[in-house]
């Protein structure tokens, strides 16, 4: 655990120090913008697909997906926020878990 946390404020202390030093290749750049959206993908997928090792239901994963679509539309976060929670709160309160 110690030597992570001493890797990790080793790399944050060096990274700037090393931006103006380093160029990365347009290609390097690209996939580490791509890699971050697959993550955060994936962490939403996890997330709203699996509650205590089974399917969360299908009310939560509209909830996403309404969500998704408002903030592609690019709606204020505000109203993502709030249209996702009523999606999901709504398709509970009818019984579809």
């Amino acid at each position: 655990m110690i030597a992570l946390a001493v890797g990790t404020l080793a790399l944050r202390l060096v990274g700037p120090a090393l931006r103006s030093r380093v160029t990365l290749s347009p290609r390097v750049e690209h996939l580490s913008s791509m890699s971050v959206a697959v993550i955060f993908v994936a962490l939403i997928a996890t997330s709203a697909l699996v509650v205590d090792r089974g399917f969360a239901g299908f009310a939560l994963p509209a909830g996403v997906a309404v969500a998704a679509i408002l903030a592609w539309r690019r709606a204020p976060f505000v109203a993502v926020v709030v249209a996702a929670a009523a999606t999901t709160s709504v398709l509970r309160y009818v019984g579809v878990a």
